[in-house]
């Protein structure tokens, strides 16, 4: 997800402007899964970007790698009915093995790669700074 933050002397950051989710792609470059001007939450877009990938690829993905925000019982009943691993500790007691541990560290290692598509369309493609006023624009500017 990605937007537009702008913060007024003694007020709290607001966001402006288009919201947007983004997976990368194999090549390293970033999809825009759903963009909306709308407040909305994000948790409900993975289901549907989820079925969109297999519409193009013919299969499931193996492993979800998402933030904190997508972890719903929702969610995580989707991805294991269809054989998803999704990022994120499992809910309830914390589990002490060494093989969980390990498992969410490479998961954190692997989620740098979304992490770094979204920093490079903010930093390089100038994510961070769209100035246009029109909707129209700001779509023509994002994509």
């Amino acid at each position: 997800m990605a937007s537009t933050d702008c913060q007024r002397e003694g007020q709290a950051t607001v966001e402006l402007g288009a919201k947007f989710d983004l997976s990368p792609n194999s090549e390293g470059y970033g999809r825009i899964e759903k963009i909306s001007f709308a407040a909305y939450n994000e948790s409900g877009c993975l289901i549907e970007a989820i079925e969109r990938f297999k519409e193009r690829t013919g299969y499931y993905l193996e492993r979800f790698l998402a933030d904190q925000i997508y972890w719903t019982r929702k969610n995580r009943s989707y991805c294991k009915e269809q054989g998803i691993r999704l990022s994120g500790p499992k809910l309830g007691r914390p589990n002490a093995t060494a093989q969980a541990e390990k498992q969410e560290y490479q998961h954190n290692i692997d989620r740098i790669e979304v992490e770094r598509t979204l920093s490079l369309s903010k930093r390089c493609y100038g994510m961070n700074c769209i100035t246009t006023k029109l909707e129209e624009t700001q779509l023509t500017s994002i994509a």
